[in-house]
């Protein structure tokens, strides 16, 4: 199973990457509940392995890239994020290590492979990957886009992706720049 998933895992951020028109810098917040992954309902079945795997095949895709991915931790840690230090410059950092059960697999997987990883409580991504109902709206910027994706499984979880764009401003009277709807 785990070629199947990386392959839709690969897929699916190729497509977010090109529909949210994604650049260098900018950041992917990315929560991922292994357990629906693998078919499980959200919290019962944490696959390590599976998460290295899924973490690998989406970091490698965007590091290439030269956008950052966030791994957002479970509810047992309020939902904080793992990401690489460079991405969060001054953030104020929290002292936690995301384990299996406090944290999940996915962002487990995230502070052991990223070189330099911090945990923050919260970020304000330019995109975002939920791969079997983990939430992750609370870590975008204001307004949040809607992105279907061609991919819409990981395994048996559901996927659902959103990109980012500035808020209109100024009225009936404004004009808006068409390349950042």
């Amino acid at each position: 199973m785990n070629d199947t998933i990386v392959t839709e895992s690969r897929n699916a951020i190729e497509e977010l990457y090109e529909i949210a028109k994604l650049k260098r810098g900018d950041i992917v917040v990315v929560g991922c509940s292994t357990s629906e992954v693998l078919g499980s309902k959200v919290g019962t079945n944490s696959d390590p392995d599976t998460a290295k795997a899924l973490f690998q095949s989406i970091h490698d895709f965007l590091d290439n890239k030269g956008v950052f991915l966030a791994a957002q931790c479970c509810e047992h840690l309020n939902r904080a994020i793992v990401v690489d230090a460079a991405a969060v410059g001054e953030a104020e950092i929290v002292n936690v290590v995301p384990q299996p059960k406090a944290g999940g697999s996915f962002a487990t997987a995230a502070y052991h492979i990223l070189k330099n990883p911090v945990v923050v409580e919260e970020i304000k991504a330019d995109a975002g990957m939920d791969i079997g109902a983990t939430l992750i709206g609370m870590h975008l910027k204001k307004v949040a886009v809607p992105v279907r994706l061609k991919t819409t499984h990981i395994g048996a979880a559901i996927v659902i992706a959103a990109r980012t764009r500035p808020k209109f401003i100024g009225g009936v009277r404004a004009i808006y720049d068409q390349s950042k709807l």
